[in-house]
């Protein structure tokens, strides 16, 4: 196993960065969004370095990086060649690059631009456009007058669900806008005003994954959508229960959408590190936890084929969302009767918002048709008891 180390940025001229994961691993680098730093992708760093060497960058006046590293007007682009400059310096020719927002228009941008360089790309909650110019103008006008105030006040409504935005994942991330430098904040809103990549879109040839909150009011679906359907063979994976830093909100899913889509080599091994955190993210950290807590050496060779073969090779294929896929399960586990394993899935689509009361009774309704009425008397009475469950735990005694 190898031990993750940290660098800082050997020039005051680059990009302020940290290096995790062996040095022999396959280069990954990661962009922030505007007003986040580094940090904002711990959630997923620690599984991503096991196999990656991975490269976190700040933005310019933000984090440790000087607010003053690139002149005033510079856009996307010169924030992009600075990304090539740090890996320049890093000795990284080709590299694998996952963004998030404005970190993932630098993503598309470097896939469009310096396609030699780009071995394969993820969009996080970004956009071709981030909508239109005058807001952004507005808002850097703002930012030069009053500071990040009156921006942070407001970010954890663009950035967080209602139910997530006082966690202390969420407190953290919203408590680095307040050190950002406002002229280096207003001037990546003029360049955001100025980015649109829509009609380049389609020169894109590396594989590519786009991830989007199903809440996210800064970059909606829609967005995602537009960058899934323009560039050639892309993957979309839509989160329910996410806002616009859905890695921070979702930290398992983007995590396990990450792992599989940058997977190294598809050995064993890396079957196994994608399927487990696919597991953790469907089922839930508790029942996984109690399954491996039940291992024991006669089954430990089946829940080692489960792991890889169920959760590492079909959960984790790009050509189904987990939505879709837990619906297809849904309809299978109800026309065999196979009642524990429904009751399983059940519960854990309930209880992680994939699926609503409403989804879950459609997908039992049209089981009815196809796999008959007692099965599905039988799947209603289990979805029904697990409801009841969910909505009314019973109080302990």
């Amino acid at each position: 196993m190898t031990t993750p180390h940290s660098s800082a940025a050997p020039a005051a001229r680059l990009l302020h960065h940290q290096v995790d994961g062996p040095l022999s691993g396959a280069p990954l680098l990661l962009g922030p969004s505007l007003g986040t730093a580094l940090s904002v992708w711990d959630g997923q760093t620690a599984a991503l370095a096991r196999d990656h060497r991975v490269v976190r960058w700040d933005l310019p006046g933000h984090g440790g990086t000087p607010g003053g590293l690139l002149p005033a007007g510079s856009g996307i682009a010169e924030l992009a060649r600075e990304v090539l400059r740090l890996a320049d310096a890093l000795g990284i020719e080709r590299f694998a690059y996952a963004g998030i927002s404005l970190g993932g228009a630098v993503g598309t941008w470097l896939a469009v631009h310096h396609p030699d360089r780009i071995t394969s790309l993820a969009l996080v909650c970004s956009s071709a456009r981030f909508g239109e110019p005058r807001t952004w103008h507005e808002r850097a006008a703002l930012v030069r007058a009053e500071g990040t105030g009156p921006v942070a006040r407001t970010a954890a409504a663009r950035w967080f669900t209602a139910d997530f935005a006082d966690s202390p994942a969420a407190r953290a991330v919203l408590a680095d806008l307040h050190e950002v430098d406002p002229h280096a904040y207003a001037s990546l809103c003029e360049a955001l005003a100025a980015y649109d990549l829509r009609g380049e879109l389609g020169g894109i040839t590396a594989p590519t994954l786009v991830v989007a909150g199903r809440d996210d009011p800064a970059t909606p679906v829609a967005h995602a959508r537009e960058l899934a359907d323009a560039i050639p063979g892309a993957t979309l994976v839509e989160l329910p229960g996410a806002s616009h830093l859905a890695n921070v909100e979702r930290p398992a899913p983007v995590g396990a959408a990450l792992l599989n889509h940058f997977a190294a080599l598809p050995d064993d091994a890396s079957r196994h590190t994608a399927g487990l955190a696919v597991r953790r993210a469907v089922l839930g950290d508790a029942h996984v936890d109690r399954a491996v807590a039940r291992t024991t050496p006669f089954t430990a060779v089946f829940q080692d084929f489960i792991t890889r073969y169920a959760w590492g090779e079909v959960w984790t294929r790009p050509g189904l969302d987990h939505r879709t896929r837990r619906c297809l399960t849904l309809t299978a586990l109800v026309a065999r009767g196979h009642h524990e394993e429904l009751a399983m899935h059940l519960r854990a689509a309930l209880v992680s918002g994939d699926l609503t009361p409403e989804d879950v009774r459609e997908v039992l309704l049209q089981a009815a048709v196809y796999c008959g009425v007692p099965a599905a008397n039988a799947a209603f009475a289990a979805a029904d008891r697990i409801l009841a469950e969910i909505t009314h735990p019973a109080e302990e005694k």
